[in-house]
């Protein structure tokens, strides 16, 4: 099981573009449902900055996130939109309740 947090901040006049996108990538997964993926996205207080949570639960360890035509449109450009770029960190639970599921 891997569990990543990817943080980064938009350009102000690219947020609406960037939360289009990630919108679209949640229309993909609530149709497709691919097994072994938690996924969540949250955009701050500030408008510009957003937060993504995977939970990669498949025994196997495939992510099944990256094959989708969405997710690859998302991801295409986000350098270009993005004033600071995109930071992952793999995160290790201390504990959780009902957060990621049983």
């Amino acid at each position: 099981m891997k569990r990543v947090m990817i943080r980064y901040t938009v350009k102000a006049d690219r947020a609406a573009e960037n939360e289009s996108y990630i919108t679209k990538v949640f229309e993909q997964l609530h149709r497709e449902k691919p097994d072994g993926l938690r996924y969540a996205s949250f955009k701050l207080e500030d408008g510009v900055s957003f937060v993504h949570l995977v939970s990669v639960e498949g025994a196997d360890g495939h992510d099944p996130l990256p094959e989708l035509p969405a997710f690859r449109a998302f991801v295409a450009d986000i350098g270009d939109r993005c004033a600071e770029p995109p930071v992952a960190v793999d995160l290790r639970e201390v504990g959780s309740y009902a957060f990621f599921g049983a």
